[in-house]
C-alpha cells in the first residue's frame, strides 16, 4: 500500500511516514524484488508495543527468578505451578498457558526425557539428579512474553550437566546469529551447527515464534535451518528463540493420555532454554533477562 510521505505512518507511532518507516519500506520492497520473504507490517512493533512487551517480559523474568529461589528436590511440579500463578497474578498479569487450547496449568514443567509441555502435577516430585525445564509465558495489559530456564536439582550426572550447558550455548549462539535484515534461517543454522558439533540433535517438531500482541505469531523460528533463507528479520520484530536439544535422537512422541507432554523417543535426556528478543536497527535486545 502506497502512503503519502506526509501522512501518519502505518505503524501507529504518530510520526509522518517520511520520518518513520519510509526508508524501512523501501528496503523491504527491494528485498522482496530480490526474492526474499518479507514480514507483514502487523509483525512490526511500534514504540508503545515494545514498551508493553518489555513490561510483560519484566514480570516473566521475575516469575523465573521466583521459581529459581524456591525450586528444590522433594517439591511437586504442582508447587511450581502455584508459585508461577501466585507471582504472576500478584503483579497484575495473567499466566498465558492457563487454559490455552485446553492446557490446564499456568506453566510447563518438563523433566529429564520430557522435551516440552510437561503438565504440573502434585504426584510428580522433583528428585535429586533431575533436570527440569520451567517454561513461563505472561500476558500483561494484552502483551505477551515467553522464556524458559533449565534447573539442575541437586547433584546431576555429568552428561546431564553438559547437555544443559550446551543447550544454553545453543540459545546464546542462535541469538548472536540474529542480525537486522538477516534471515530466520540464520538462527537455526547456528544452533544446528553447535548442537551437532557437541554430538547432540535438535528437535524439529517444535520451534520458536513471533510473540508480543499474541502468544504465537509469525514467523516460525526453526532451530534447524540454512543461513540466508526464510523470512527477513526486520527491526521491530519480536520473537522467541527456544532450542530443544536432545542427548540422543531428535525424534519424539506426545503423551496419548494428556495430549500435551512430549518425550524423547529413545528415552534419553532433553533440555531447552528460551528468551524473547527484539530486533533493533543495531542488532538484538534480549527482553527476558
Amino acid at each position: 500500500m502506497e502512503m503519502g510521505r506526509n501522512t501518519r505512518c502505518w505503524c501507529g507511532s504518530g510520526k509522518k511516514y517520511k520520518q518513520c518507516h519510509e526508508k524501512f519500506d523501501e528496503r523491504l520492497s527491494q528485498m522482496a524484488r530480490e526474492g526474499h520473504v518479507i514480514p507483514d507490517r502487523s509483525l512490526i512493533k511500534n514504540k508503545a508495543d515494545i514498551e508493553g512487551i518489555k513490561k510483560s517480559a519484566k514480570i516473566n523474568t521475575g516469575v523465573l527468578d521466583h521459581v529459581a529461589k524456591h525450586i528444590h528436590a522433594g517439591m511437586s511440579t504442582a508447587e511450581i505451578d502455584q508459585l508461577v500463578y501466585d507471582y504472576t497474578v500478584s503483579h497484575g498479569a495473567i499466566p498465558a498457558p492457563l487454559n490455552y487450547m485446553g492446557f490446564p496449568k499456568s506453566v510447563c514443567t518438563s523433566i529429564n526425557d520430557e522435551v516440552c509441555h510437561g503438565i504440573p502435577d502434585e504426584n510428580i516430585i522433583l528428585q535429586e539428579g533431575d533436570i527440569v525445564n520451567v517454561d513461563v509465558s505472561t500476558i500483561f495489559h494484552g502483551y505477551y512474553s515467553d522464556a524458559s530456564r533449565m534447573f539442575m536439582i541437586g547433584e546431576v550426572s555429568e552428561n546431564a550437566r553438559r547437555l544443559v550447558e550446551v543447550t544454553k550455548e545453543c540459545l546464546e549462539i542462535g541469538i548472536q546469529a540474529i542480525k537486522p535484515w538477516g534471515h530466520v534461517g540464520d538462527i537455526g543454522a547456528a544452533i544446528m551447527a553447535h548442537a551437532k558439533k557437541n554430538g547432540y540433535s535438535v528437535v524439529i517438531d517444535f520451534a520458536g515464534h513471533g510473540v508480543g500482541k499474541e502468544f504465537h505469531e509469525d514467523p516460525i523460528v526453526s532451530h534447524v535451518g540454512k543461513a540466508g533463507t526464510g523470512m527477513v528479520l526486520a527491526p521491530g520484530m519480536v520473537l522467541t528463540v527456544e532450542p530443544m536439544i536432545n542427548e540422543g535422537d531428535y525424534h519424539l512422541y506426545i503423551d496419548a493420555d494428556n495430549g500435551w507432554t512430549s518425550y524423547t523417543e529413545d528415552g534419553k535426556l532433553s533440555a531447552q532454554w528460551e528468551h524473547t528478543v527484539l530486533i533493533t536497527e543495531k542488532g538484538v535486545e534480549i527482553l527476558t533477562y
